[in-house]
């Protein structure tokens, strides 16, 4: 297995017979699953995706990012939400958060339509000046307020830059298989789609195309991300395993929330792993806060964040916990050099390498924190690899349909995120929005 759970970390803040009693539940929750019985199963199509994706949109998609390394100097990829953290966490993950400005044969990829700054999109804009560029935009239904701003920008470029038959050679576009206005419009116009499948939500959505060509794009080996998913799939799909640790870390994380720790902090100790913790926390986020219940996703990035966060998780309220990535085999060996002078007074690790040093900062918070009453789930990935990547999305996918159910929530939708959406359509004046604008027009006056 590329993932192992050492609950060295637990121990004393959790007994084995809560472990005994509560795994049944979770089993059952994964039966569940399975079965397609449970609440959101329209969109389960993430379950079986491993094995059962689409051969020749796979196929496609590595046709259409080799074009795209050709074609360009910066890919741009436009989206939101789960359409751009997962890529942009394997991207960060496997390659390097500074990948743009690394020595490499494929086109820098900047992110966009995630925000609505005009700060970030003028200075996109500044940096794609005389250069090649390609872009993808990615969304299902194209009216998506964020994604959709920084389309119409883009696409307007392109059509300057290379006319409108040059610039439908150069966009990409992640949408519905069949419906929605981005799907018609790219289908006369005449670029070449790819899927966003009914049955996998957004943040379930990284091993479907709409992670899978940026990726690609990015030279990593999507064959091997997809072959990761598809052998944790059978690790841990087994309900009858005497082992499983997607169901040890849902029940895990249920027990804490019964113990008061409402907040999960997960931990890297690589900068790398920044991304990856923002997509986990959407994943977390969306789908278990809702009717008032739910575990607070947070992320810290050690030993960075223990000059700044280490403070409060050692010494403040206890209603966290922490799960911890340990990556066994950064890839990388960087020997730290021995100093005549020795003015830092390091010379004592003169020798070690930088990994050494950085593994034992590991081992010493993990004891701090569990000293001042913070459990720790200790998850142990093999390396950084593509495999290891798609093993590690796989794990965190069930673990949180899992912990969704055994939390009693559905853990498919969102339907908190539509509130702001409504409210900003309404007081930008959007047509069919008057009298909520009048309503909140007068609260915003009185407030």
């Amino acid at each position: 297995m590329a993932l192992h759970i050492n609950d060295t970390f637990i121990k004393s803040f959790v007994r084995a017979d809560e472990i005994k009693h509560l795994m049944p539940f979770a089993k059952s929750a994964l039966s569940t699953l399975q079965a397609g019985t449970g609440t959101g199963n329209d969109f389960l199509g993430w379950l079986d995706l491993p094995v059962n994706y689409d051969k020749e949109e796979f196929a496609r998609i590595g046709l259409a990012a080799e074009k795209i390394k050709k074609q360009c100097d910066i890919f741009v990829v436009i989206g939101i939400g789960g359409s751009y953290l997962g890529a942009r966490a394997a991207i960060e993950f496997v390659k390097s958060p500074l990948y743009n400005n690394l020595k490499k044969d494929t086109p820098d990829i900047y992110f966009a339509g995630n925000n609505i700054s005009s700060t970030a999109l003028t200075e996109l804009l500044s940096i794609c000046e005389g250069r090649e560029i390609c872009i993808n935009v990615i969304s299902k239904s194209g009216t998506t307020t964020e994604p959709a701003i920084a389309f119409r920008v883009f696409k307007s470029l392109l059509e300057n830059k290379y006319g409108v038959e040059g610039a439908k050679e150069r966009i990409y576009v992640t949408t519905d298989r069949a419906r929605g206005t981005l799907k018609h419009f790219s289908d006369e116009a005449g670029y070449e789609t790819f899927v966003v499948p009914d049955d996998v939500g957004g943040r379930y959505s990284v091993l479907t195309a709409v992670g899978l060509l940026p990726i690609a794009v990015a030279g990593i080996n999507i064959a091997a991300m997809m072959q990761g998913a598809a052998d944790a799939r059978v690790a841990y799909t087994d309900v009858s395993a005497d082992k499983n640790d997607v169901l040890t870390y849902a029940t895990l994380r249920n027990i804490f929330a019964r113990k008061g720790k409402s907040t999960e902090i997960l931990v890297g100790y690589e900068p790398y792993m920044l991304m990856l913790n923002e997509w986990w926390k959407q994943l977390y986020g969306e789908s278990e806060g809702k009717d008032h219940k739910g575990i607070m996703p947070a992320s810290v990035i050690f030993s960075t964040d223990l000059h700044s966060l280490g403070q409060y998780i050692q010494d403040g309220g206890r209603h966290l916990f922490e799960t911890v990535i340990n990556i066994k085999d950064p890839g990388v060996s960087f020997e730290i050099p021995y100093d005549e002078a020795n003015v830092d007074g390091l010379n004592f690790i003169a020798g070690k390498t930088m990994d050494d040093v950085n593994k034992t900062a590991m081992l010493a918070t993990l004891i701090a924190h569990n000293d001042g009453g913070v459990p720790n789930i200790l998850l142990e990935v093999d390396d950084r690899t593509a495999y290891s990547f798609g093993y590690l999305v796989y794990f965190f996918e069930l673990a949180c349909a899992v912990s969704g159910y055994l939390l009693g929530v559905n853990p498919f939708d969102q339907p908190g995120v539509e509130a702001y959406k409504k409210n900003m359509f309404a007081l930008l004046g959007k047509p069919g929005y008057e009298s909520m604008k009048e309503t909140l027009e007068a609260r915003i006056k009185n407030a």
